[in-house]
């Protein structure tokens, strides 16, 4: 298992509520923490890459007009 660090332009806790559900609906996370202050979220996964995360997100991302990057 390996932790991945996500930049997510989350604003509240539905931003971060979605972002969880989306990426804990992928196999191999085991654990998705998201700071919205801080605008990251942290996955626990293990044979899933930051790219696939970024990749299942981007629906997310652009229909809420919130950015996702790999730091």
């Amino acid at each position: 298992m390996s932790d991945i660090s996500l930049e997510v332009g989350m604003t509240c806790e539905g931003c971060a509520g979605a972002v969880k559900r989306i990426l804990g609906k992928m196999d191999g996370v085991t654990n998705v923490q998201a700071d919205v202050d801080a605008k990251t979220v942290t996955v626990t996964a293990e044979g899933v890459t930051a790219e696939e995360m970024v990749q299942k997100l981007t629906k997310w991302s652009a229909a809420s007009g919130k950015y996702v990057k790999i730091p």
